[in-house]
């Protein structure tokens, strides 16, 4: 008889046996014996997934796009350039300030040099001490005009960066929101980036449920949608406001750094369990084992004489991920049962005439 290895999560839950019955019918049907577990009595909700950290850039000005350096699905760094905008206005008006400056700064020049001028005549004393301080205002007036150009290449600069959209965050672009040569306005969305590297969970539950499971810490794990992958959250956040129209409560559950393979938007599973959380005892099979026909659910259960007899059972929940199932009726949990049941059905007819 062929030993089975089940993945970890079920090994956890199913003792998987060689058999030694005698007779070929169950020669080379593989068989697995199933026991009973303690399992927590929590809930399960139905969440989806969403990155903590997730921005959507906007246009700051008006514009025609000019170029686009990212498409959705490519990766970014802090600072990279995403889009460029036809910044020929800001470019000029730039250029004007500069030369504003350019202005400002010679006449602060001559204004030094008359305020110098005025002090040795005043010295020698051909020109009065109010030409002098003339001269004096002439240059502090000079200067703050310099101060004010060069305030306004700043603000002319500032306004010819904001044609360059470059990233906020090290991330993933999950949408692209506008195509080359569309007009960009002020507050116009153009790419939603989100950090893979953190993501959560995201479920509203009801209070009651939450109530339930005592006045302890919450705890959760999360079946991924992306195979069955179950991972412990890292924590559980309650939000502190109930929903007017649904009356549910907000609930991230936040996962394990690094958790990979995840997509914002995408269906998990999350079964919470509290601290003061009752546990029953359940009996569970491998989902391997289960046989549906119909409105027909059953299993075949080694009968001990080199057969196997056909019982119909009636399943609960998944436990751990999607590898097995709890059943709530008709089996005890001594039983040996066949993990093939379409290859344990053929010879169990095969050996019924022979009985």
């Amino acid at each position: 008889m062929k030993m089975i290895m089940l993945p970890p999560l079920v090994r956890a839950v199913l003792v998987a046996c060689a058999l030694s019955v005698p007779g070929a019918a169950t020669a080379d049907v593989p068989t697995v014996r199933i026991g009973a577990q303690a399992q927590d009595l929590g809930f399960v909700s139905e969440a989806s997934i969403e990155a903590v950290h997730q921005v959507t850039v906007a246009a700051q000005v008006q514009g025609r796009v000019l170029a686009l350096a990212v498409d959705t699905g490519d990766r970014v760094r802090r600072g990279q350039v995403l889009a460029r905008i036809d910044a020929a206005e800001a470019a000029a008006a730039l250029a004007a300030a500069q030369a504003g400056v350019g202005q400002a700064e010679a006449e602060m020049g001559n204004a030094r040099s008359e305020l110098a001028r005025a002090r040795g005549l005043v010295e020698r004393q051909f020109l009065s001490a109010s030409a002098l301080d003339a001269a004096r205002t002439r240059l502090e007036a000079a200067e703050a005009a310099v101060k004010a150009a060069r305030a306004q290449r700043e603000q002319a600069a500032t306004v010819k960066s904001q044609f360059e959209i470059v990233a906020p965050l090290d991330g993933v672009v999950s949408v692209r929101h506008i195509e080359t040569g569309e007009m960009a306005q002020p507050g116009r969305a153009l790419f939603t980036l989100h950090d893979p590297a953190r993501m959560r969970a995201v479920t509203d539950v009801a209070p009651q449920r939450l109530a339930a499971l005592g006045d302890g810490a919450v705890r959760a794990r999360v079946t991924l949608g992306d195979g069955g992958r179950v991972v412990d959250a890292e924590a559980v956040t309650l939000l502190p406001a109930a929903d007017a129209r649904t009356h549910t409560v907000r609930v991230r559950v936040e996962l394990p750094a690094g958790t990979d393979g995840l997509m914002p938007g995408s269906f998990a599973r999350v079964h919470f369990v509290g601290a003061g959380t009752a546990e029953a005892s359940v009996v569970v099979v491998p989902r391997a084992a289960i046989l549906r026909r119909g409105e027909l659910t059953a299993v075949y259960v080694a009968d001990g004489a080199g057969g196997f007899a056909l019982r119909q059972v009636r399943l609960g929940r998944g436990v751990n991920g999607s590898e097995a199932v709890e059943v709530l009726a008709g089996l005890k949990g001594d039983e040996t049962l066949a993990l093939d049941p379409v290859q344990a059905g053929l010879r169990a007819r095969a050996a019924a005439p022979a009985r």
